[in-house]
């Protein structure tokens, strides 16, 4: 996201728009890529990310083909240069891949004649969905310029924290970031955001929350003495929100662990957009994997 201009971005979300009505349709499938394949590199686990991808790439009637990490060579010792290499010989249109390592899908990009999307590499990035979650707001809330917009959670260790702030800073939003000091980054002035330890004067008047999931698998050591001491101080629920805008919306990009670092009720309460940036996510992906296959060279 950081190579990404605003005129680049707002091209990818106004071409999603054109994207989203298709959902709605009776028969929800156009004909924009037939003959194209995309394959779905995923070297970790994946749910909405992996689906998105599918239902999006089949909406716009690619051959989409899956490949999990689990069931193949890779565990035979294969690299991933020569995965990618042998996969690049049957012509593939698109690569999408995510993998545990940082930089993997720059790494791929430049050794493959196969146009590449980047579904979340290691701590690094993950630009589709920053690019969801820049939909949702500018759908629920007209505009990302001006907007405060609060990240709370293990910051640190979190690619889509890291793709949001430099997305959300080129757009013109105000962003602070929030959580325990094991969880932020060492120089937050590099991603021009201001950084909070207490919850309080992260949220104080901010019009968008968006809650982050501990990152666990890739903590080398223990962050917080517990799930219920971060809940306590950094968890967002009813009390909390009482400090943002009255018409502020909550996101997670998921996946969500309820009480943890959100309450169920407002997961399941009126000022959640969760569902809808699931919604966002077919329509996004369906106009990247759509522009990087040759469906608009602009």
């Amino acid at each position: 996201m950081a190579a990404l201009t605003r005129e680049e971005i707002n091209f990818f979300l106004d071409s999603a728009e054109g994207f989203l009505e298709i959902a709605k349709r009776p028969v929800k499938k156009v004909p924009a890529l037939r003959g194209k394949t995309v394959v779905n590199l995923f070297f970790e686990p994946s749910t909405r990310t992996r689906v998105s991808f599918e239902i999006a790439q089949k909406r716009l009637s690619a051959d989409a083909v899956n490949f999990t990490a689990s069931s193949s060579s890779t565990k035979k010792g294969e690299t991933l240069l020569d995965t990618v290499k042998n996969i690049e010989a049957m012509a593939p249109t698109v690569l999408v891949i995510r993998h545990g390592a940082a930089g993997a899908a720059h790494f791929v990009a430049a050794r493959t004649s196969a146009a590449v999307v980047n579904a979340g590499d290691g701590r690094h990035e993950h630009p589709t969905q920053a690019l969801l979650d820049l939909f949702t707001m500018r759908k629920q809330k007209g505009r990302i310029e001006g907007l405060k917009v609060a990240i709370i959670g293990d910051i640190a260790n979190s690619r889509v924290a890291r793709s949001n702030m430099h997305a959300l800073r080129t757009m013109g939003a105000e962003v602070s970031i929030c959580g325990p000091g094991t969880m932020l980054p060492p120089h937050p002035e590099v991603f021009g955001v201001k950084s909070c330890n207490r919850l309080a004067d992260a949220l104080d008047g901010a019009d968008v929350v968006m809650a982050l999931r501990i990152q666990k698998e890739r903590q080398g050591v223990a962050t917080l003495p517990s799930d219920r001491e971060y809940a306590t101080f950094y968890g967002i629920g009813p009390r909390s929100l009482e400090l943002t805008k009255p018409d502020c919306i909550v996101m997670h990009p998921g996946p969500i662990n309820r009480g943890v670092e959100i309450s169920s009720e407002i997961v399941d309460g009126p000022r959640s957009v969760i569902l809808q940036q699931v919604e966002s996510g077919v329509a996004v992906r369906m106009a990247v994997v759509y522009i990087l296959a040759g469906g608009d060279r602009e």
